[in-house]
């Protein structure tokens, strides 16, 4: 069984005007003297109106939903208890004139310092999920096989529509802030372990980016845990769509370990289309069109059943395939979370998405 563990993004703001505020150090506090939460679960991110959550390592998808539902409860009270509500959504709505402050560490610092305005704009939240690999060398071959499938993996999850208090014409607007990083979007096709390695030197070595925390391809190996971390999914609305991700996740990692140890040939994809498939995706969501991973644009609804058809014997060794099959189809007739917040937005204006993401 592949392990699964998820990390999710929140923004804290006011309830009456959804602009950020900075009261991370006093909600995680708080959340941690509640008894449902450890302390390791909760922690800062780069601005002070942000706050992230971490699941254990999972074995089931159930597990997941019920430690997502945990710690956003945890948070959610927390910040209330504070006079500021969490907002589940890709991207602050609105924003004050002045930034943000950044988290106080050297690391952060250092970012502001060589990034001023882009620190400034990382009001965004993204959530990131954690597959197990046997080792590094199979996490490679697990990258080189999913990178085909980030782009639907991002219109599925689009929930950034809105900044500066109007519509982006973006599904995901995180997607376009986050891709203005040097080391950014799909990951390229590596020959092997020893090409990954010498790649992420060949950036960090020379302080061409300064950790290797900061190459941000929308999938990677992480450097802390046996995991590949994929990373191209805004945060979601609904704990349930969070588990549904999860389990497409974990679905496209057994496959592609499967495929690994059968010989089967990797599909050729060149980086830059790749690259715009991704733009595509973070532009329409789930609304029109989507880029296959054989290069056809298609209808967003066959590319998925495309994708469901291609992980559904993992889906069904992983005990995954009725939760996953049964979210994507509901996702298909609700839309996505970018969706719901533009027909709220249209309904009665940015309190309805207030509403919406505070809820």
């Amino acid at each position: 069984m592949i392990t699964v563990g998820v990390e999710e993004e929140y923004l804290l703001v006011d309830p009456e005007t959804l602009l950020p505020t900075p009261l991370v150090q006093k909600v995680r506090d708080t959340a941690r003297l509640a008894p449902i939460a450890d302390a390791r679960e909760v922690q800062n991110e780069l601005l002070q109106a942000q706050i992230e959550v971490a699941t254990p390592v999972c074995t089931t998808l159930e597990e997941v939903g019920g430690h997502l539902l945990r710690l956003r409860h945890a948070v959610a009270s927390a910040a209330q208890a504070n006079g500021c509500r969490i907002a589940l959504s890709a991207t602050a709505p609105v924003r004050d004139a002045s930034p943000v402050p950044i988290t106080c560490t050297a690391r952060f610092q250092r970012m502001q310092a060589e990034a001023r305005l882009l620190v400034d704009e990382q009001l965004i939240c993204g959530m990131h999920v954690h597959v197990g690999v046997p080792d590094r060398e199979t996490g490679v071959g697990v990258l080189n096989r999913l990178r085909l499938w980030l782009p639907t993996l991002l219109a599925m999850s689009a929930n950034g529509p809105l900044w500066d208090g109007r519509d982006t014409g973006f599904a995901s607007w995180r997607t376009i802030i986050f891709g203005r990083w040097p080391i950014s979007g799909p990951p390229p096709v590596f020959d092997g372990l020893a090409d990954y390695e010498a790649r992420a030197d060949a950036l960090v070595k020379p302080g061409v980016v300064p950790d290797r925390g900061q190459l941000y391809w929308l999938a990677r190996l992480s450097e802390r845990y046996p995991t590949v971390e994929v990373r191209c999914c805004d945060v979601q609305l609904e704990a349930d769509d969070a588990v549904m991700l999860a389990g497409v996740v974990r679905g496209l990692a057994a496959t592609a370990i499967a495929e690994e140890k059968a010989g089967v040939a990797l599909v050729p994809c060149r980086q830059e289309f790749l690259q715009a498939a991704t733009w595509h995706a973070a532009r329409h969501g789930m609304s029109s069109t989507l880029v296959d991973p054989w290069g056809r644009v298609r209808s967003s609804g066959d590319v998925l059943h495309a994708l469901l058809r291609y992980i559904g014997p993992a889906l069904e060794e992983n005990g995954d395939h009725r939760e996953v099959t049964a979210l994507a189809h509901r996702l298909l007739r609700n839309g996505t979370a970018a969706d719901r917040q533009r027909r709220a937005l249209a309904r009665a204006g940015l309190p309805a998405v207030a509403k919406l993401i505070t809820a």
